[in-house]
């Protein structure tokens, strides 16, 4: 069983939600990554999002555009995010990883190639930003065969035909993008989202995670009580940019710490 069905199983054992941070690969430095991801498993994460860093990130605001911009900097990429798993995997063998970023790196390795390094080092999922459904069938029937998650974007625009075909392909859990715009963004509309949720789950039986402009335990609470999970990526990525590094650790643990214990009221 793939560890994101694992997790997601044994949290809904527990009538408990998942907590999926999203931290950057190799930023602040390529050093750090490996112990920030140990640092959001201590804090309560439930499932790992690694950032790929792009030199075009389209859906990614202001925050996470500059975190990829340092890691493209400290020379990070896609065979190194790769090697970052492995190294994490040592330690750590149950909580899930996905890696969510762009097409080009990964077409530019070759999806097999790539498909079978995933495996290799124990990515669990691939979220892949620019891919739609309709044109994923080739890439993730690559991924699929050696039992990673093809996990998919759903937006308040999103079309109900469009919401079948994800519901068709996708595996893991389904992210859905709360609010219209680029990741960090304000004004999250709570009610929307509870207006959106039961229309997708006609379609899809997976769990749905919900994210973008989350940035704090009490909106994070009010979000899991509709969703199966909840996603914080700038938030987590700002604390990252502005802690000087002897604090940088123990800043990310408390501001995690603090939604988990949000959501588990």
């Amino acid at each position: 069983m793939n560890r994101i069905q694992a997790t997601f199983d044994r949290l809904g054992q527990q009538q408990r939600k998942a907590l999926i941070p999203f931290v950057t690969a190799g930023d602040p430095s390529l050093a750090m990554t490996v112990p920030l991801m140990h640092a959001l498993v201590a804090a309560g994460a439930d499932v790992l999002e690694l950032g790929v860093p792009f030199s075009d990130p389209m859906a990614d605001g202001p925050t996470i555009q500059r975190a990829s911009e340092r890691a493209l900097r400290n020379g990070m990429t896609l065979r190194g995010v790769l090697a970052m798993v492995a190294e994490f995997r040592r330690q750590d063998t149950t909580t899930p990883v996905v890696l969510m970023g762009y097409g080009n790196p990964i077409e530019a390795m070759g999806w097999e190639a790539f498909s079978q390094r995933c495996a290799e080092v124990g990515v669990d999922g691939v979220l892949t930003v620019d891919f739609p459904p309709e044109e994923s069938h080739e890439a993730f029937e690559h991924l699929q065969r050696h039992d990673i998650a093809p996990i998919f974007l759903l937006a308040p625009t999103t079309t109900e035909a469009r919401i079948e075909q994800v519901a068709q392909l996708a595996r893991g859990y389904v992210y859905y993008v709360s609010l219209k715009g680029v990741t960090g963004a304000g004004n999250l509309d709570l009610s929307a989202i509870g207006e959106k949720l039961p229309q997708l789950r006609k379609h899809i039986k997976l769990p749905i995670g919900v994210g973008f402009g989350i940035r704090d335990a009490e909106t994070a609470r009010a979000v899991a009580d509709m969703a199966d999970a909840v996603v914080i990526g700038s938030r987590i990525v700002q604390e990252i940019e502005n802690a000087a590094p002897e604090a940088l650790l123990d800043n990310v643990k408390h501001f995690v710490a603090g939604v988990r214990a949000a959501l588990d009221k």
